[in-house]
């Protein structure tokens, strides 16, 4: 099978098409039903029932091709409107293994609300395929700054001071609350996907489920996000994109950061 390439078609009928145990990680952002109404891929179901149906088939399918020890990571958002995603957990954590839930802290709030909270993070469901689950915590450690390296090395409690400062150099664990800024209007990033995820916050979830040459599987590539991140990284990846515009999107993406290279 041919990889590092796009794949233009419908995610369910391409991932039936792959074979078993084929990727390491599979992310996925998929249609949040309802949410962009004026996009006709995230408004073509009928009823939540149908919706929720199509989720399940999909992410079966995702599943199937996942390797025993592999994550698979899909994105979902919580609102008084696009609350879908609450129903849509409930059913993958009973049909699959439950592995993680990571919070993404977009740092702004968007769609101001009158009468609640304004919205400022998107969700990630994270689901694993066995009983263990390849993790590289290392890979996604958040550096400390040097004042607060500094102020730990005073404390008189640490004896083996170099060892401390190794420890202090390799940053602290993520938190399953990631923080990373959602693309604003003017970003050189955003390439024209209304979804378009940071390529920041991709590049932590390929970090930390996958090594070098791991194979990397988007059914919704959109905008070619995962792809760069992959191959940024040094993965293999695969991605399957419906529409014909974002299919020629992450082409020419993908393209611009070979001669750029």
């Amino acid at each position: 099978m041919k990889l590092n390439t796009v794949i233009k078609g419908d995610a369910l009928k391409q991932l039936k098409k792959l074979p078993d145990a084929f990727a390491q990680t599979v992310i996925a952002d998929p249609p949040y039903y309802n949410v962009l109404e004026d996009e006709a891929w995230d408004t073509q179901w009928k009823t939540p029932e149908a919706y929720l149906a199509w989720c399940e088939q999909w992410v079966d399918e995702s599943m199937r091709v996942l390797r025993d020890d592999g994550l698979c990571f899909i994105f979902g958002q919580l609102g008084k409107r696009e609350h879908i995603f609450l129903h849509l957990m409930s059913r993958l954590t009973q049909q699959h293994r439950f592995h993680d839930l990571i919070i993404w802290d977009r740092a702004v709030g968007y769609n101001e609300r009158r009468d609640s909270f304004t919205p400022q993070y998107e969700m990630i469901l994270v689901l694993r395929k066995g009983e263990e689950a390849k993790f590289i915590k290392d890979a996604v450690r958040i550096p400390y700054d040097a004042e607060t390296i500094h102020a730990y090395l005073r404390d008189p409690r640490y004896k083996d001071l170099k060892a401390r400062k190794k420890h202090l150099n390799k940053g602290k664990f993520a938190t399953n609350i990631l923080r990373v800024p959602s693309l604003k209007g003017l970003s050189k990033e955003k390439v024209g996907h209304p979804s378009q995820k940071p390529l920041r916050l991709i590049r932590k979830l390929v970090a930390c489920s996958t090594e070098v040459d791991d194979v990397v599987l988007d059914p919704f590539l959109g905008s070619g996000t995962t792809a760069v991140a992959a191959e940024m990284q040094g993965r293999r990846w695969l991605g399957i994109e419906a529409s014909p515009t974002y299919v020629k999107m992450s082409r020419q993406r993908l393209k611009a950061r070979v001669k750029a290279a």
